[in-house]
């Protein structure tokens, strides 16, 4: 049995049907598809000059969106972002969002890099068998310098302990970081 709806209040509507009986998108649906596209054009705006630069866009949308960049009044920008979502409806949003999941998942596979090759670092400083390891893993890599940044790394690592330096600073941690991280593949 449906409840009743409180004295006072109006039932709740059923949700608009995505298309109209001539198979046309509804009011509701259009602009919910203009305000995602409103948003995409925003996240956009947003990224680094480099990764803007290489994104695929119109002139027209390009220009549009430094200038919003340009813009400093809050209702400049947002009367030209609603402008940029206008643009956006002719624009195709797929390769904006590919691109932009490229840019996101770049950071993250550069971070994902960083701690493998901290983690490595840590290891063979800690560990002989960490060289063997690593050995097995990354057979093209030179071995004998691993050895060499090693070696240089826990000498600088007990001087660095005896006189108070903070280790990270050691040159020859540095150098074992930079090693091991040229020798990881990228993912």
């Amino acid at each position: 049995m449906p409840q009743r709806p409180a004295p006072g209040r109006t039932p709740a509507r059923e949700a608009d049907a995505p298309h109209d009986e001539d198979g046309r998108p509804s009011k509701s649906q259009r602009k919910r598809d203009s305000t995602e596209l409103q948003s995409l054009g925003a996240e956009l705006v947003e990224l680094p000059d480099a990764a803007f630069k290489a994104l695929p866009l119109p002139e027209d949308l390009r220009e549009a969106m430094h200038e919003y960049r340009r813009t400093r009044s809050h209702e400049g920008r947002r009367r030209q972002m609603q402008y940029i979502g206008k643009l956006m409806r002719g624009a195709d949003p797929d390769p904006l969002r590919e691109a932009l999941a490229s840019v996101r998942l770049g950071g993250a596979r550069d971070s994902l890099l960083l701690h493998q090759a901290e983690a490595w670092r840590e290891e063979l400083l800690a560990d002989d068998e960490a060289q063997t390891r690593w050995a097995r893993e990354h057979p093209d890599s030179d071995l004998q310098q691993l050895r060499q940044l090693v070696r240089a790394a826990r000498a600088q690592a007990r001087e660095s302990a005896a006189t108070g330096q903070p280790l990270r600073q050691a040159r020859g941690h540095r150098e074992l970081f930079r090693f091991i991280r040229a020798c990881l593949p990228t993912p």
